[in-house]
């Protein structure tokens, strides 16, 4: 591993890792594209996209705890929030309603869909049990960071210039969001019929 580029290159990691921390928080982050960029940046650098993606799931695995430790203890607080937004105070119903049937499920698929991430934490805020939570919350973390960073290396390696590896890999990341909102969506839809 060359020691000396890793370093050099260490800004984009810690851009990346605080975009994904931070957006458990402010789902506006677009930290999906800030970690392709450092697996971009990094990609020919031996060992960097596995650390890249160790980070990054510890990152995402963090900002949850964070988030859930903030939603825990000011509950009422948050209800109150959402009480304001029928919509986030509906998919939080939702989402609970899924912890309790499908925990596994529920929590990996939300790491996928934009802001799924934010309601889940805030879901689980008002739960009684979020130790099965952690758990499933680390390997969604796990399974986000091998996808996004997979997905950042490859585009590296099957394209000439970085900004159409950039593009490709953020509209690949897009569209795969979108369908699995889209699924998610019709499932729902399904289930209420």
């Amino acid at each position: 591993m060359d020691t000396a580029a890793l370093l050099s290159s260490s800004w984009i990691f810690i851009l990346a890792f605080a975009a994904v921390l931070g957006d458990a928080f402010l789902p506006l982050i677009p930290s999906g594209t800030m970690v392709i960029m450092a697996v971009l940046k990094t990609a020919d650098l031996d060992g960097a996209p596995v650390l890249l993606a160790l980070g990054v799931a510890t990152a995402s695995f963090l900002g949850d705890l964070l988030l859930l430790r903030i939603a825990r203890h000011g509950a009422p607080w948050v209800q109150a929030r959402l009480d304001r937004r029928p919509q986030w105070a509906g998919a939080t119903s939702k989402v609970q309603q899924a912890l309790e049937t499908r925990a596994a499920r529920t929590v990996i698929v939300a790491r996928f869909v934009p802001a799924g991430r934010t309601v889940l934490d805030l879901a689980m805020g008002a739960s009684a049990n979020p130790r099965r939570f952690k758990r499933w919350s680390a390997l969604a973390a796990l399974l986000w960071a091998a996808y996004i960073v997979t997905l950042g290396w490859l585009n590296s390696h099957w394209f000439d210039t970085a900004w159409l590896s950039l593009a490709v890999s953020c509209a690949a990341a897009t569209g795969i969001s979108a369908s699995i909102a889209r699924l998610v969506r019709r499932q729902r839809q399904a289930t209420a019929a």
